[in-house]
């Protein structure tokens, strides 16, 4: 028994108990770079995804897709997106 077969038992509730499994291999899948993809703190969303452009004397400049920098984390890779266990996780924030 596949888990999409599984989540019909959930009816209308399935899509946002769980992602089909097409949707989570295609997520798990995008390019990332471990060294440079980082959570920033914002005000508003709490965290929003960022790249690290460039790090001079102690400094690191940032692209965020929203808001401004504060402090920065490391990301997960995005084979952990949609993951059912949090254990199994690198970093926790």
């Amino acid at each position: 028994s596949s888990p999409d077969a599984e989540m019909a038992a959930f009816g209308e509730a399935a899509p946002y108990l769980r992602k089909s499994e097409k949707e989570r291999i295609a997520d798990q899948n995008k390019p990332f770079d471990a060294k440079t993809s980082v959570f920033v703190v914002h005000p508003k969303e709490s965290f929003v995804k960022g790249t690290i452009q460039s790090r001079e004397s102690g400094k690191v400049t940032v692209q965020t897709e929203a808001g401004e920098e504060d402090q920065i984390f490391q990301m997960n890779p995005p084979k952990y997106d949609k993951i059912e266990d949090m254990a199994m996780m690198t970093h926790l924030h």
